[in-house]
């Protein structure tokens, strides 16, 4: 076994803290702040330190690992890319203000990438011209870059962030459908052995476009992602990918729609007071500008249109709440009363729960009026439904029916099966068997390495600091002297010899620092195992604990040694 280098903390650049930072609003933030893993250099830029480094490479070899074991190939793609390709997807416009753009001094147009599908995919046409040259797989590690309105939650949501994209290039359907699956297998691997606790989702594919897609989301109060779990079945997705079937019912009992007086009503709230009825009885329609031309979105009125859904629906249109001056101009739409029925130049979608065949009260197009009995599909017509309202705790599982619970979670993973997009707009073809063009399919996934590092702080961590699996962190066992000349100096004996046995070794070597410091800092930083060279160090007795279980026991220097190269 090689040996191992011993990091000595009297010589490291990494400053721990007492305190957490100002600005840390999530344990990861303040974590990796105080124990000097990363510093903020500016707003969503972060600067890694030696500790956070060795992390993060730890990270990056075991996702490298589980790619090479798949077949795939790692390449380097430059992380400042020309516009052209972009504009033949659409892609420099729909990624809208996220994007970073910039020009060189000629006036050339460029962008800092967010992800690389354009790129690779002009990589694999000038290299690839036959079919014997497809299935491949090429992946690599690589910053990728998004103007963030504001950056926040440290490292979670960054401008600059590390990141694993890898793409698959096939002939057929069923060869990306292999290729999928590929790296769905893969990633379970990868997040298995960085021990984080994962569910994988079903998931829209927004900006990328394509077919099929699956997040790994990772439970954390931190995450910035809601998923919906079964407790029955093995349904899980994120809320913004659960699509409810439509079910028609028999209207042929209700009675004719009727106009109501219901003055000064105009919430839904007041609305359900004055007539005694409950919330879910009324028809909610919130009114969007899609660019510019105003849109109805109907829901029950005990739910809340979710605006992600709605903008993802008309992507990549600019969605936007209408104004008073919408209103101004347009006489038929009164506030606060707008009802489906006789809406004219104005589109009209509905969650699937305003089915063909429901009755609502709703309003009736007339200040302070209502109209009851009004029936989706007999007095007013749905042009699209669309799942848009905000998923609940206990809405029905759309495979089974049981009640779903919702958590929070960090995205970490994604894949896609992104079909043939990208190869239709920059013309990706390879000669067939038959000797005729081939227009190849694709799949895109990635990792994301810097987001696993914060993702496994926010799961890992106890109230003393950080606690890494020992395939992630930074050193396998972290020697501690207690402060005095022998403590210090079977510290040093121990790790040399630990280091020659190849065990990574973090050793707190710092003159003129309290063993109550020495001791706190070791379970800030998280390593695994601490090895304390103290109040026995005369007799050549260390004290191993165990980080995560605080499980402690004194051993001879040879029996220590043995124990952590076991």
């Amino acid at each position: 076994m090689a040996n191992a280098p011993v990091q000595r903390m009297s010589q490291l650049m990494a400053k721990t803290l007492r305190d957490d930072p100002a600005d840390a609003e999530v344990l990861s933030h303040k974590l990796l702040v105080r124990a000097g893993y990363v510093r903020r250099t500016a707003a969503g830029l972060w600067s890694w330190l030696p500790l956070g480094k060795k992390v993060l490479g730890n990270i990056e070899r075991i996702v490298r690992e589980e790619m090479d074991a798949i077949g795939a190939q790692e390449v380097l793609l430059p992380a400042l890319l020309p516009r052209e390709p972009y504009d033949a997807t659409g892609r420099w416009d729909e990624y809208g203000p996220e994007l970073f753009r910039l020009q060189d001094r000629k006036g050339g147009d460029y962008l800092l990438g967010p992800t690389h599908e354009e790129i690779f995919t002009l990589l694999v046409k000038d290299q690839a011209s036959s079919y014997k040259d497809l299935p491949v797989i090429l992946y690599q590690i690589q910053h990728k870059y998004r103007d963030e309105a504001r950056p926040r939650a440290g490292i979670l949501r960054g401008r600059e962030f590390l990141m694993k994209d890898s793409y698959s290039f096939d002939l057929e359907d069923e060869g990306l459908a292999h290729s999928y699956a590929l790296h769905r297998e893969a990633y379970q691997k990868i997040f298995a052995r960085l021990g984080l606790d994962y569910r994988i989702c079903a998931a829209t594919a927004g900006a990328m476009g394509g077919s099929k897609s699956e997040e790994f989301l990772a439970p954390a109060e931190a995450g910035e992602d809601t998923f919906a779990d079964c407790p029955n079945c093995d349904f899980a997705a994120n809320t913004e990918a659960i699509t409810y079937e439509l079910k028609p019912v028999d209207a042929a009992g209700v009675p004719a729609a009727e106009e109501i007086p219901t003055p000064d009503t105009p919430t839904i709230e007041t609305l359900a007071a004055s007539l005694g009825v409950p919330a879910s009885a009324t028809l909610k329609n919130l009114l969007v500008k899609v660019d510019g031309e105003i849109v109805a979105v109907g829901v029950p009125g005990d739910r809340e249109v979710d605006l992600d859904k709605v903008e993802a629906h008309f992507a990549p249109a600019v969605v936007e709440m209408v104004t008073e001056a919408d209103f101004a101009g347009r006489p038929d739409l009164v506030r606060g009363y707008v009802g489906p029925q006789g809406l004219e130049k104005v589109t009209y979608i509905a969650d699937p729960r305003v089915a063909p065949g429901t009755a609502w009260i709703t309003g009736a197009n007339k200040e302070h009026t209502h109209a009851k009995n009004v029936v989706a599909g007999r007095d007013f017509e749905v042009g699209q439904y669309v799942d848009v309202v905000v998923v609940q705790e206990g809405d029905p599982c759309p495979k089974c029916g049981t009640g779903l619970t919702l958590d929070r979670a960090i995205e970490i993973g994604h894949i896609f099966q992104l079909g043939r997009k990208y190869a239709d707009a920059l013309k990706l073809d390879v000669l067939g068997q038959q000797g005729k063009p081939v227009r190849v399919t694709m799949g895109s996934y990635g990792v994301g390495v810097s987001r696993a590092v914060a993702a496994l702080a926010e799961q890992t961590a106890d109230d003393k600091g950080l606690c890494w699996p020992k395939e992630v962190a930074p050193a396998d066992v972290h020697v501690v002297a207690a402060g005095k000349a022998l403590q210090t100096e079977l510290a040093l004996d121990v790790s040399g010899k630990l280091a020659a046995a190849g065990v990574r070794v973090l050793v707190d070597d710092r003159a003129g620092v309290s063993p109550g410091v020495k001791f706190t800092d070791s379970e800030l930083i998280g390593v695994p195992q601490i090895l304390v060279a103290g109040r026995r160090a005369a007799e050549g007795v260390l004290e191993l604990k165990d980080r995560r279980t605080g499980e402690r026991e004194e051993l001879t220097v040879e029996e220590a040694i043995a124990r952590l190269t076991a």
